[in-house]
């Protein structure tokens, strides 16, 4: 496949395969604690973590969507103490994000987990950032009185601090960092084969960082590849990606998937 290369194996070795800066952005979710039974695999966090700072350009990115198991009645913290150690590497912590999911049973003696967290880390300053906008709920329009707005909040009048007119709000804004996405059959994706896979992130949430984060061209990597949910999204936003993953399963599954979603178009 064109613009697209995976393979089969361990992810930590792979890696050191890899030229030094040569990834513009990495969008992943390593199969953490006990919470996902990923084929009676475990993984090299800190080896891994080593090559990931290695492989990643300046200003490029590393988004760590990562939760935490409760164990008798008390979180791990693990996905803190891997940041943590992501930090300690020579990553920036540059934002701690929320992915907020919906589908969740309510059965649990606690508040239900509905989240997940999705830290930003940056080698050095973030070369791209191409914020998503929204549209702004209360949208405002300036008001011919000196020093003052018009809301559309109550139909008040606002003078600004200075005593001048201050610049109106507009009609959209950057979204903030909690990103909520439906999740589950035909939310997370349309494609069956994707749950073959035990734990699948949405679509529009890898299409959402690699929008973010780089720009078309750019060379996107996913070291836990899984159904390949990050490929073919990067496929699809015209960047160029590699993909890993210790299960032969797992890479079967992703390569079908993304020849199916992109055949036509990119290849």
């Amino acid at each position: 496949m064109k613009d697209c290369v995976i393979r089969c194996g361990d992810s930590r070795k792979l890696l050191s395969e890899l030229g030094e800066c040569s990834i513009d952005l990495t969008v992943t979710s390593p199969p953490y604690d006990n919470l996902r039974k990923y084929k009676g695999f475990s993984f090299d966090f800190d080896g891994i973590a080593r090559e990931l700072y290695r492989v990643t350009k300046e200003g490029g990115v590393l988004v760590w969507v990562v939760s935490d198991q409760t164990i008798k009645g008390s979180e791990s913290l693990t996905s803190f103490k891997q940041a943590i150690r992501f930090n300690e590497i020579g990553f920036n912590v540059h934002d701690t994000m929320i992915y907020q999911k919906s589908g969740l049973p309510m059965n649990h003696n606690r508040y239900e987990q509905e989240f997940e967290y999705m830290f930003v880390l940056s080698k050095g300053k973030p070369k791209t950032f191409n914020p998503i906008r929204i549209p702004c709920k209360y949208p405002e329009k300036p008001d011919a009185r000196q020093g003052q707005t018009y809301s559309k909040t109550g139909e008040t009048m606002r003078k600004a601090r200075s005593g001048k007119a201050r610049k109106p709000v507009g009609k959209d804004k950057i979204k903030g960092n909690v990103w909520y996405y439906a999740t589950g059959k035909n939310h997370s994706t349309k494609d069956d084969i994707a749950f073959r896979h035990p734990a699948i992130f949405p679509e529009q949430l890898a299409a959402d960082h690699i929008a973010s984060w780089s720009n078309v061209g750019d060379l996107v990597l996913d070291p836990f590849l899984g159904s390949g949910t990050t490929g073919k999204m990067a496929l699809l936003a015209g960047r160029r990606f590699v993909g890993f993953d210790i299960s032969r399963e797992y890479c079967g599954i992703a390569e079908e998937r993304i020849r199916g979603a992109c055949e036509g178009r990119l290849f």
